[in-house]
C-alpha cells in the first residue's frame, strides 16, 4: 500500500507552555494549518498547545477515503491523552467537524471545557437519509464531489488555506455517522462550552449553533456570534475577536 507524506505546512504542531493545555482539532477534509494561527496566539498567552492531524487528512484523498469516523475520534482521543499527561487540565477546541469531535470527547472524558467554532450537528446536505441505501452504488459511479470555493471576506486569507479539493462520498457518509453519534450525547455534556459562529456562514448555517447551544446539557455555556466572516472563522474576517474570546473563556475557568 502506497504511503503518502503529510502536505507541507499542514503538519500537526505542539507549542509547550503552562499548566493549561489546549487541544486544537481541524475539520472535515481540512488540516492542522487552519488551527495554527489560533494555536500560536494561545501559546503566546502562556498555554500549552497541540494541534492534531485527523486520520486520513493532510496527506491524500485516498487516505481520506480509507479512514473511518472512529479513526478521527481516535486521533483526538490520542491527542487528549498526550496533552493530559503533561498539563493539569485540557480544553478541547475544534473547528467545524473538529468541534463535533470535541463535543463527543467531552461527553466521555474529564475535559476542562470545549470551544466549538462553526460546529455542526447534522450534515449540511438534504439527502443524508439516502446514505445508508445508496452509498455503495454512488461510491462507484460518483465517488466524490468538488468543493465549492466559498465566499471569503478576506480573500488573501483563502490563498493559504490547505485542504482537499473534493468531498469523497464515502467520507461524507462517515461524517453522517459521526453526527448521528454526537446528537444523543449533546444533552450529556456538562463541562463549560463556548460556541462561536458567524452569522454569515453559508456552509454550516447559524441554526446549527443555536441548536447545539440550546441542547447542550451544561449550565455553563455561551454562544458568541461574529459577522463578516465565512465558515472559516479561524482564518477569515477579524480573527482577533475570535482568538481573544477563546482566551477569555479559558482564563475565566482556570482562576
Amino acid at each position: 500500500m502506497e504511503k503518502h507524506l503529510i502536505i507541507p505546512k499542514a503538519e500537526p504542531f505542539f507549542f509547550p507552555g503552562g499548566p493549561t493545555g489546549c487541544l486544537l482539532v481541524h475539520g472535515f477534509t481540512a488540516t492542522p494549518q487552519v488551527m495554527r494561527n489560533l494555536g500560536e496566539y494561545l501559546n503566546k498567552q502562556g498555554f500549552t498547545v497541540m494541534g492534531v492531524r485527523l486520520a486520513g487528512h493532510a496527506t491524500s484523498i485516498e487516505d481520506m477515503i480509507r479512514s473511518r469516523y472512529a479513526d478521527w475520534l481516535a486521533s483526538v482521543e490520542e491527542g487528549w491523552h498526550l496533552l493530559q499527561g503533561i498539563t493539569e487540565r485540557v480544553f478541547l477546541m475544534g473547528h467545524s467537524m473538529g468541534g463535533s469531535l470535541s463535543l463527543i470527547l467531552a461527553a466521555r472524558f474529564p475535559v476542562a471545557g470545549v470551544v466549538g467554532m462553526s460546529t455542526l450537528y447534522e450534515i449540511p446536505i438534504g439527502f443524508a437519509w439516502f446514505f445508508p441505501r445508496l452509498t455503495r452504488i454512488l461510491n462507484v459511479v460518483y465517488p466524490s464531489r468538488p468543493k465549492r470555493k466559498g465566499n471569503w471576506f478576506n480573500p488573501p486569507a483563502a490563498e493559504g488555506y490547505i485542504r482537499y479539493l473534493c468531498n469523497p462520498l464515502r467520507s461524507s457518509y462517515e461524517l453522517h455517522l459521526l453526527l448521528k453519534e454526537l446528537q444523543p450525547l449533546v444533552p450529556k455534556i456538562d463541562v463549560p462550552v463556548l460556541f462561536i459562529h458567524s452569522r454569515d456562514d453559508d456552509y454550516i448555517l447559524p441554526y446549527q449553533a443555536e441548536w447545539l447551544y440550546e441542547h447542550t446539557g451544561s449550565q455553563d455555556k455561551e454562544l458568541m456570534w461574529v459577522e463578516k466572516a465565512n465558515h472559516h472563522i479561524t482564518q477569515d474576517g477579524d480573527t482577533s475577536v475570535v482568538f481573544q474570546a477563546v482566551v477569555e473563556f479559558v482564563v475565566q475557568r482556570v482562576k
